[in-house]
């Protein structure tokens, strides 16, 4: 029966030392992660863009699109720190975190 959906194969068999399945997977997750924050970002900054354009002078709702142009460049800086921080993790441990490899058939 699980032959019909084909062979599932041990990744941890690829790998080169112990452990770095675990660190495949984190770069996979980094990745991901940083797609998703990018896509986020942009939809924010369209958003509060339209916010401001659309805040007809009134002080509230332009004060509020531009806390929202903030927050949204804020998360882009504490996404682009972690790249950074695991950059930094990558190079002094020699584990490279940030160049996922997929293994598969």
């Amino acid at each position: 029966m699980i032959g019909i959906l084909g062979n599932i194969l041990n990744p941890t068999k690829y790998q080169s030392t112990q452990g770095e399945g675990l660190f495949t997977f984190l770069s996979n997750l980094f990745k991901f992660a940083g797609v998703v924050a990018g896509i986020i970002f942009i939809v924010q900054l369209l958003t509060a863009g339209y916010d401001y354009i659309a805040s007809n002078d009134d002080p509230k709702k332009f004060q509020a699109a531009g806390n929202k142009i903030l927050h949204s460049l804020l998360g882009l800086v504490i996404i682009a720190g972690a790249f950074i921080l695991a950059g930094l993790v990558s190079r002094f441990t020699g584990i490279n975190i940030l160049n996922p490899t997929i293994y598969g058939p």
